[in-house]
């Protein structure tokens, strides 16, 4: 199939053009989504092709918003609502997670919520605390909800169309510090990646690790730094937390015997917990060393660099980890 290079914050553009231009109960909302294209420039060219009645610029008023959004996906639009850090859906938890998330299940399946909400996630830019939280386990968390984490453009094209389309209400993770990243796009007609299929980045045979957004680069560079000493190790991307592919994560880890799970939210209670426990009840007679996991420190990111890059999961941690786990 012919690809195409692009960025990831093309993609994301280029996933939401398409599907407005398919279907004209698509809209967008957000902060600085107009004609200024975005404060990350994921919507630039929007507002030029369709226009104040499609891309609404709003307030900085995420409670209202977003409270718009999900009475528009329940009268039948599509809305795609841009959050600018991930840290401010904490401001519309009501309307999130006592609406959205509900009504479909209180309505007995009369009344849909179709709406996607984009949110940067990630630390690495020195944006402090409130600017730089990953809070994919909270809403992963709640019934009703689903969550995705694209890892590269493809995977970001591909599942943006699918959570736009999706009857359900939709968080989707985007890793700020991937916006630049350039990768090949499928030049497919309408290419989309149904929810709830992990994908193996990286095959092997002597360990596996389960990484997610943008730690999937990590755990790759990992891989490559653990091959040079003779390590074949197999990297998963779940790409959705909710619904989650334990078939595939299980499958592996049954075949390599060795597990860590990566994840840049707070290691406390997060995503590597729930990933390890399912590993540990699925392919506990599988393992020869007990589930590991990685996350980001338990403690709110310092805005200095020397301080913020600490808490951060990086390559050499994961090295090191499959090695005390192989006991090498």
């Amino acid at each position: 199939m012919p690809e195409r290079e692009m960025l990831f914050r093309e993609a994301i553009s280029e996933a939401m053009r398409e599907e407005m231009q398919r279907d004209s109960s698509v809209f967008l909302i957000g902060e600085d989504v107009g004609p200024s294209g975005g404060i990350f420039k994921c919507c630039e060219g929007l507002f030029e092709q369709f226009g104040p009645q499609r891309v609404l610029d709003a307030p900085i008023a995420e409670a209202g918003y977003i409270g718009l959004s999900v009475g528009a996906a329940m009268t039948q639009m599509r809305p795609i609502a841009e959050l600018m850090f991930g840290d401010f859906a904490l401001l519309a938890m009501d309307q999130i997670v006592n609406q959205a998330a509900k009504i479909r299940y209180m309505t007995g399946g009369q009344c849909k919520v179709p709406m996607t909400i984009r949110l940067a996630m990630g630390a690495g830019r020195s944006s402090a605390a409130q600017h730089s939280q990953s809070l994919q386990s909270i809403f992963a968390h709640v019934p009703g909800l689903k969550v995705a984490m694209p890892s590269t453009p493809r995977d970001a094209k591909g599942l943006l169309k699918s959570a736009i389309r999706d009857d359900n209400p939709v968080l989707f993770f985007e890793d700020k510090m991937m916006y630049n990243d350039k990768g090949a796009v499928p030049e497919e007609d309408d290419f989309i990646i149904p929810f709830g299929q992990a994908e193996v980045k990286r095959s092997g045979t002597d360990a596996t690790i389960v990484a997610t957004s943008s730690m999937v680069t990590v755990a790759l560079a990992a891989a490559d730094k653990l091959a040079e000493e003779g390590l074949d190790i197999e990297v998963v991307d779940p790409r959705t937390l909710m619904p989650l592919d334990e078939e595939t994560i299980v499958s592996s880890v049954r075949k390599t015997g060795y597990a860590l799970v990566v994840d840049e939210a707070p290691q406390s209670y997060g995503a590597t917990a729930e990933i390890a426990a399912r590993i540990g009840e699925k392919a506990f007679d599988y393992l020869d060393a007990p589930v590991m996991r990685i996350g980001a420190a338990d403690l709110p990111i310092p805005f200095s660099p020397p301080l913020e890059f600490p808490t951060i999961p990086d390559v050499e941690r994961v090295v090191r980890a499959i090695k005390d786990q192989r006991g090498s």
